[in-house]
């Protein structure tokens, strides 16, 4: 802690937010959110890539349509949505999921799918567990360098979730 707080003040506002590579993921993953857009602002190169990544349908949109062209019901304001907006868990959907998962036999990818989406967002909740608690050790309770609450905000990551629907079909099972 002792180094990290010599070094900090040469951050400046630097923080994680800037790193375009990791904005991209959380697009991906599905965490849209416009103000993620604006520390990219300084540099149009970059930015195209990330308003690009916001832009696009997440890696759970593409799932959720692959069920849909597999035939399984998929709601349309799931499949046909304005990606830039944050994703709205249905219960249609967890029942699209839980008609996947009641015959893994008839759906093995489909069910392996939903498996490794699980595994990725277990992965990924445990990345952002670290992370906090690495924060917390280093800096404690003090302000990010991006302008966040630094730990406060941290932890409120946590408690995103990204692919709903096959968290919660875990209770219908």
């Amino acid at each position: 802690p002792p180094e990290y707080s010599a070094l900090r003040p040469y951050l400046a506002q630097s923080s994680g937010f800037q790193s375009h590579q990791y904005r991209c993921i959380e697009f991906a993953m599905g965490n849209k959110n416009a103000a993620m857009l604006k520390p990219h602002a300084h540099n149009p190169q970059r930015l195209v890539v990330v308003q690009a990544a916001f832009e696009a349908p997440s890696l759970y949109d593409e799932a959720l349509r692959l069920l849909a062209r597999r035939g399984i019901a998929v709601p349309q304001s799931h499949t046909d949505r304005d990606w830039t907006q944050p994703y709205e868990a249905s219960d249609a959907v967890e029942q699209a999921w839980l008609q996947v998962y009641r015959n893994p036999k008839d759906h093995w990818d489909l069910y392996q799918l939903g498996e490794e989406l699980t595994d990725l967002e277990d992965t990924f909740r445990l990345w952002r567990f670290r992370h906090v608690t690495t924060v917390e050790r280093v800096i404690g309770f003090k302000r990010g360098t991006g302008g966040t609450g630094g730990v406060s905000y941290l932890r409120k990551m946590l408690d995103v979730v990204l692919f709903p629907e096959i968290w919660r079909l875990r209770t219908s099972l």
